[in-house]
């Protein structure tokens, strides 16, 4: 079916009519950074405060929707273009999108905010800016000691590149206290920024 003969069809319901405004939280950062931690305490609070929330983890993911992609240059774009396609519909729903994905071209980022800005979304970039030395401290999947031996190619920070955000919503390093502390100082901000929180 050519593109040109789809359109969107609008729905009965607008978002003032639902009873949360949604968001997407986009964490970006190498693996092992500490991005899915965080973002399952943020999931677990905001829930916990009635807030509608939905973790769409990366490799989650890639377990079904996206389970036929690779993880060259191509397949990774194809990824994030899924995954923030799901997270926009969420976000329109009035679901506060919570999203661990390395993400790791900047491009890729921007587009999917971009796709957000054109329909009015809230959308945060999260960086977990973790070094690589401590992600491979951690490598709590064992895949730096594989991408080390060559065993896993186009590994994000040895073999594949990682283009690190230049305005994040915000910031998170080692340094910002424990994953619980960071994910309230998220919370802060989003409350500030789409009052959900």
């Amino acid at each position: 079916m050519s593109e040109r003969n789809v359109v969107w069809h609008e729905g009965g319901v607008t978002r003032e009519q639902r009873p949360s405004l949604g968001a997407t939280v986009w964490f970006t950062g190498l693996s092992g950074s500490g991005k899915s931690t965080v973002a399952v305490i943020a999931e677990r609070l905001l829930v916990e405060r009635g807030v509608t929330a939905y973790r769409l983890d990366g490799d989650n993911v890639r377990l079904g929707l996206n389970g036929d992609l690779g993880f060259g240059a191509e397949d990774r774009t194809e990824n994030i273009r899924r995954v923030g396609e799901v997270a926009r519909l969420f976000a329109d729903a009035g679901v506060v999108a919570i999203v661990p994905v390395i993400s790791p071209y900047r491009a890729d980022r921007d587009r999917v905010r971009a796709l957000h800005a054109r329909d009015g979304l809230p959308f945060l970039e999260v960086f977990v800016d973790t070094p690589i030395e401590e992600c491979e401290r951690r490598d709590p999947k064992g895949l730096y000691a594989k991408a080390r031996r060559g065993e896993i190619g186009d590994f994000t920070g040895i073999s594949a590149p990682y283009e690190a955000p230049e305005k994040p919503e915000l910031r998170l390093t080692p340094a910002d206290g424990d994953p619980e502390q960071q994910a309230e100082r998220l919370l802060a901000l989003l409350e500030t920024m789409v009052g959900e929180g």
